[in-house]
Formats: C-alpha cells, structure tokens, sequence
C-alpha cells in the first residue's frame, strides 16, 4: 500500500527575468520520508525551498499540504500549519540564551503560548541535544551547536515537515554524525523531510529518496544510489569525465 504524500509538488516554475530557477519540478515526499536535494551551484534548490515555505511565490504549478492547496498561502501561515525551515548560514540572536532563541521560535513562527511554547522549546532542545546549554548566550556557541539552534527554532514550530538548507556545511568529519543522528531521528519520528546537502555522503546515510537539479529542472529523482550513478547527474553535478582529475 503506497504511503499518501504529505508534501505535493506539481509544475512549479519561477523564474527572474531570464533566469529559471525552476522549471516543471515535480516531487512528493510522504510522513517518515527524507528526500535528498543535490545539484550544482545555482541550480535553484534554495529558491525551490522558499517556494514550498512560501516565503517566494510560484509563476505557476501547485504545492499541496496534507492534501490542502497551499501555492497562495502565505510563509506565516505555512509554519502555522506544520512547514518548517532551517537556513544555510545560522544567524542567532547572539545576546539571548539557547533557550529564549527557541522559545521565539515557538511563540512567534509556531504560535504556541505560555507553558505550551515553553513545552514545545524545551522538546525541541531536547531533540537536537542541546537541553544542557539551555541558559547558554548563543553568541557563544561553536557552529555544530549553532547549526543544532538553527534547527530547534525551526522545530518548536512544531513542523510536520522540515525544510533543510545544507544545515551540514562546513561541520568537520567528525561533527557530521552528530547531525546526521538527529535528522535521522526526526525522519523516524514520523517527520517529512526535504534537505539540500553538498555534503552527499550525509545525504545518503538519511534519505530514502534523491532528487539532483540543475538550471531549475530535475535531472533524475529516486533511488539514492541510482541517482548518484547516472550519468545525467555526474555530467552536471560532478562534471562530465573529462573535467575529473586523475
């Protein structure tokens, strides 16, 4: 029995003058799903996440939540209703604690009041591992733990599905299972989500689905390693074989 989709995306096209950052992208993702996103620089894979949390709008095709249409509806609304969205580069409130940088998240993006945003603030430190710097100021905080805030504050909005923007750039070897334990964590928990990553060996311990873009377009979508072994995806993501160095 096929698992009914949480996310639908069908036809979704934007484009900057001449410049098409997506073109005709077409995907699902189910409840307990990861979809993996790769794809050269300036294939249109952030443009494509602020689609779908609405904070850019479409030039046509349709986004469905849970079986609603939400192409129209505004990013505040989006979060409201369970879309989630972690940035590429952290940017904390440096002066605040761990704690009180969350709990803006679940009061202001997830709507949550008194003990409830504290509830959910709390859970969502909890969940990334850092409820033991709850009262740190998050100007401290080295970049795997920033990386870790940026995802609570996206979490304390109580997301059903989460928008990941290559939240494991520029961690080093040995922080990355760390992360990639969390994510995995949140797919099993029953979670939808999409993540852009140049980091592809990462993408592959978590997603069950790839997708590779370029120039807005899908290049190829579906089995991890059958997406990472065409040929299609090597020419454009890796280059063609003439370009790798021996």
């Amino acid at each position: 029995m096929t698992t009914p989709a949480l996310l639908s995306v069908s036809g979704l096209s934007k484009r900057f003058g001449r410049v098409v950052t997506a073109s005709d992208v077409t995907f699902e993702v189910p409840a307990g799903r990861a979809l993996g996103i790769v794809g050269p620089n300036g294939a249109g894979k952030s443009t494509l996440l602020n689609l779908i949390n609405g904070t850019l709008p479409s030039d046509s095709g349709t986004i469905a939540f849970d079986g609603a249409d939400v192409t129209r509806v505004g990013a505040a609304r989006r979060s409201e209703i369970g879309i989630g969205r972690s940035y590429q580069i952290p940017r904390p409130f440096g002066g605040m604690t761990v704690f009180e940088n969350v709990l803006v998240g679940a009061r202001f993006a997830g709507g949550a009041r008194g003990s409830a945003a504290h509830e959910q603030a709390y859970d969502a430190l909890v969940r990334t591992g850092l409820a033991h710097l709850a009262g740190t100021r998050a100007g401290s905080l080295r970049l795997l733990d920033r990386k870790r805030l940026e995802l609570a504050r996206a979490l304390a909005t109580s997301p059903r599905l989460i928008l990941l923007d290559e939240i494991a750039g520029g961690l080093t070897e040995r922080e990355l299972p760390a992360l990639v334990d969390v994510i995995a964590g949140l797919r099993d928990d029953g979670l939808a989500v999409v993540w852009i990553e140049h980091i592809v060996h990462a993408l592959m311990a978590v997603v069950d689905e790839l997708m590779c873009i370029a120039a807005g377009e899908v290049v190829a979508i579906g089995d991890p390693a059958d997406v990472m072994a065409d040929p299609r995806v090597f020419e454009v993501y890796l280059g063609s074989p003439a370009e790798v160095v021996p």
